[in-house]
């Protein structure tokens, strides 16, 4: 008698969390978070390749985390994930996106490749000590791959590709022209020191300056047909990567806003005096400085019980694997585009406003208050805030989701 085997899941996610896997987690990442703190500043000054945060990161086993536990990783869920990613964003949002691509990149593994071809992939990301970058900026759409032989070739060029000047290993997007699969869209992986492949050290921005995200330039570059996850496609469960990518966003920039907000409390409790004009004793008793303060904490808090409750109901939706429908996709993502609009507005409100609390003195370049404005103001500029109060908008009025791309 034949014994058959059960088919594999679509993806390998299953269940939730567990509060002794959060608790695991958090420690870890708040060890992580108090190293980066303690240079911050001085690192984001000098703007250099993150190559010993990137270290940091493997060391401590984040970049692990949510790798199943039956190929060598921490078995681990994507709301420990993203709460691992907003601890990390209290003390550096360059790290916090470093490592946020980073699960949205290697779980790419899941979302785009056939599920008995996925195993090999999460031993390699395991045993190598990947970390992943990518290069698939829609805003480049200039990444051809033509048929070579029994691969492919590689031209064009990519700005925006985060984590691609630390990482071992990038996963990239790419047309392809001619052959069988002409017309196709697929996602590879590539090696980063593959002949052919430039990466530009470039990043000369206002802010999430230790990010990695260089432009990346391919000249004939070698693809092997074993390199390719699988064909980007509008699956339900497999288009799931783009609204976690974005509830990722939502969880650093309430990160940088809880990080401002506690590095801002911190300077009001070390001021000794008050203004001229109050009856306090201190600033920090001045009821003008608690009632600004009050404001900020109030919106971030409400900020933190959304994203948490979304970071659980997308581990819900990922379990159900290949029989995730359009409808609950579509809803899911409106959700997570909601957290992305407040999140936004709180984290650069939190991170602008804690200066009229802290007052003139907490401009000075020393303080480094600045970073947190700067790295959520840099990145919360990824897409527009606008585009996803109207996406929002027309769910709730017609039922209508927007179409399907890298951003929704």
């Amino acid at each position: 008698m034949s014994v058959v085997a059960a088919p594999l899941a679509r993806t390998p996610f299953i269940g939730t969390a567990t509060e002794e896997e959060l608790t695991r987690w958090r420690a870890v990442a708040s060890e992580v978070a108090q190293t980066l703190a303690q240079d911050a500043l001085e690192r984001d000054r000098k703007n250099e390749q993150p190559y010993a945060e990137a270290q940091l990161l493997r060391s401590s086993g984040l970049l692990d985390l949510l790798v199943p536990e039956e190929f060598g990783g921490a078995g681990g869920h994507f709301e420990t994930a993203f709460e691992a990613v907003r601890i990390l964003a209290t003390a550096d949002g360059s790290i916090a996106q470093l490592l946020a691509y980073h699960y949205f990149n290697q779980t790419g593994i899941a979302f785009y490749a056939p599920a008995e071809e996925q195993g090999q992939w999460w031993e390699r990301t395991v045993a190598n000590g990947w970390l992943w970058g990518d290069s698939v900026n829609p805003v480049d759409p200039t990444l051809v791959l033509t048929p070579d032989t029994d691969g492919y070739r590689l031209n064009g060029a990519k700005r925006f590709s985060t984590g691609s000047g630390v990482g071992e290993v990038i996963i990239v997007n790419a047309l392809v022209q001619g052959g069988e699969n002409d017309g196709k869209v697929l996602a590879f992986v590539l090696p980063t020191n593959r002949e052919g492949l430039e990466l530009v050290d470039e990043w000369d921005y206002l802010g999430q300056r230790l990010s990695a995200s260089n432009s990346v330039r391919y000249s004939n570059v070698r693809v092997d047909a074993t390199e390719v996850l699988g064909e980007v496609t509008e699956e339900p469960v497999s288009t799931l990567l783009i609204p976690g990518l974005q509830l990722a966003f939502a969880n650093f920039y309430l990160g940088i806003a809880q990080g401002a907000l506690e590095r801002g409390k911190q300077i009001l409790l070390g001021r000794k005096n008050a203004w001229f004009l109050s009856a306090a004793p201190t600033y920090s008793r001045d009821v003008i400085f608690q009632r600004t303060l009050g404001e900020l904490k109030a919106r971030t808090a409400a900020v933190a019980a959304l994203v948490e409750k979304l970071g659980r109901a997308y581990d819900l939706l990922i379990a159900k694997a290949g029989e995730v429908t359009a409808e609950e996709r579509a809803e899911l993502a409106v959700a997570i585009a909601e957290a992305k609009i407040v999140s936004t507005e709180t984290g650069v409100e939190v991170a602008n406003r804690i200066f009229e609390v802290t007052g003139t003195s907490s401009a000075s370049n020393d303080v480094g208050l600045d970073l947190y404005w700067r790295n959520v103001r840099t990145h919360s500029l990824h897409d527009p805030v606008d585009y996803k109060k109207i996406e929002v908008g027309q769910y709730f009025l017609h039922g209508e989701a927007q179409p399907i791309s890298l951003y929704t």
